[in-house]
């Protein structure tokens, strides 16, 4: 590897670990508080699942020489990259469902499961057609020769991808920008429920549609460059796309921390009873085991007992 490609791989190595410890404090603190109850926190949970993994694809981040450990990396990257972006358009579709037609959205927590990842692994499977994985610069993926694959895997969906959540989030702020107005000064049930609405299910996805947007500028750019000058390699927007590609899960924790009620949690007292409350499950005791009783049973039961061997006048006086 070149002294530019040494650079290059410890900034995507030394982002990634921090990305992987932001996620690993946002399911950290999912789980200890217990907010998988919520539908919401369901979804942030599974977008850390996937940057996670996504983490650990960059982590493998040395350039590998062709073969079946840069085929395997290569598959990775391009799943959970994958994985990611859709859980990010299902949070977004989550938030149009909630904002625009003011719907709950359980329901469709199975068919997010089987799009986000069904979906990333028949289009990572793809290139094995072919042998289409490979060095790919200063990591595996697809080699630049095959830049009509890296569009058609990857860079033309999410082309369309971002183009329409641009248009999506767009139009949620200004929904969601007109509705508050509306409701201000205003007491109605309805209203009342739409709010708490607001705050339960819609502020605490709002971010994280933005961040990938944000975060993906640079990589596009990038890739767009590449495109056009497949020979030449700009070092600062291999530098930018290596810096930005997995910062996901750290700008995620950060917001994640960031939220009033996680803070108001995060505190000595409530993360020690917290600990307690998971170590210290309770148990139901039952000195005596329960036995259905039936009628027949029960009526035997009733009836006086009578010794053979007794007189039969005492039998009848008694």
């Amino acid at each position: 590897m070149t002294h530019d490609q040494d650079v290059i791989v410890g900034i995507r190595k030394t982002v990634a670990s921090l990305s992987l410890i932001g996620c690993l404090f946002m399911i950290g603190v999912i789980w200890l508080f217990r907010k998988y109850r919520s539908f919401v926190q369901r979804l942030i949970l599974y977008l850390s699942i996937a940057a996670l993994l996504d983490d650990i694809a960059y982590l493998m981040g040395d350039l590998h020489p062709d073969g079946t450990l840069c085929n395997f990396q290569a598959f990775l990257l391009t799943f959970f990259e994958w994985s990611v972006l859709l859980w990010v358009c299902c949070i977004t579709f989550n938030l149009t469902l909630n904002i625009i037609w003011m719907t709950r959205t359980d329901k469709y927590e199975i068919v997010y499961h089987v799009l986000s990842w069904g979906v990333p692994l028949i289009l990572a499977c793809l290139p094995f057609i072919g042998h289409h994985y490979g060095p790919a610069g200063a990591w595996c993926w697809i080699p630049n020769q095959y830049t009509h694959w890296r569009f058609a895997i990857w860079y033309g969906p999410l082309f369309c991808l971002l183009g329409l959540m641009v248009v999506v989030y767009t139009c949620i702020t200004v929904t969601l920008n007109r509705k508050v107005k509306r409701w201000e000064g205003t007491y109605d049930p309805d209203v009342e429920r739409n709010k708490e609405m607001l705050k339960e299910d819609i502020k605490p996805l709002r971010a994280y549609p933005f961040i990938y947007l944000a975060l993906s500028i640079f990589p596009l750019v990038h890739r767009i460059q590449n495109a056009i000058s497949p020979d030449t390699m700009v070092f600062a927007l291999v530098v930018l796309h290596a810096l930005t590609s997995p910062l996901q899960g750290m700008v995620n924790a950060i917001v994640y921390g960031l939220d009033r009620e996680t803070i108001v949690r995060l505190t000595p007292t409530s993360i020690k009873l917290a600990i307690q409350s998971h170590l210290n499950q309770p148990t139901l005791i039952s000195e005596y085991p329960s036995a259905p009783v039936h009628s027949q049973d029960a009526s035997a039961d009733l009836s006086p007992v009578v010794d053979p061997e007794s007189d039969p006048q005492d039998q009848e006086e008694s």
